[in-house]
């Protein structure tokens, strides 16, 4: 269950928050540096 939980909420970052890939992260702002994090740590726990 919690996987699922995971896989849908990948699917739904993939659709409504932006990708920072080409950028570099460093330059990033703090908010986009959550938002990379978030990002990281969804995709993480979906694919355990």
């Amino acid at each position: 269950m919690k996987k699922s939980i995971f896989k849908l909420l990948a699917s739904l970052n993939k659709v409504i928050l932006p990708r920072y890939s080409k950028k570099d992260i460093t330059k990033l702002s703090k908010l986009e540096k959550v938002i990379v994090a978030y990002r990281y740590w969804t995709t993480l726990n979906a694919l355990d």
